[in-house]
């Protein structure tokens, strides 16, 4: 099992600040002095979680 970085909890955190900000991307990972492809990675991440039918979808059409 991989070591992270960054905790679950800090994670979890950005994704739902830079959800409910209205902000960039860019500039809320600046301010968290992560990579801002980084927090796309985690956002999209948290998205197909919640949204398990889609990832499913997606695994049979390849």
């Amino acid at each position: 099992m991989g070591t992270y970085k960054y905790s679950a909890e800090l994670r979890a955190d950005a994704v739902a600040l830079a959800r409910s900000s209205g902000r960039p991307v860019s500039r809320i990972a600046a301010e968290l002095g992560v990579n801002h492809e980084t927090l796309r990675h985690w956002i999209k991440t948290a998205e197909n979680a919640e949204r398990p039918e889609a990832l499913a979808e997606s695994t049979k059409d390849a």
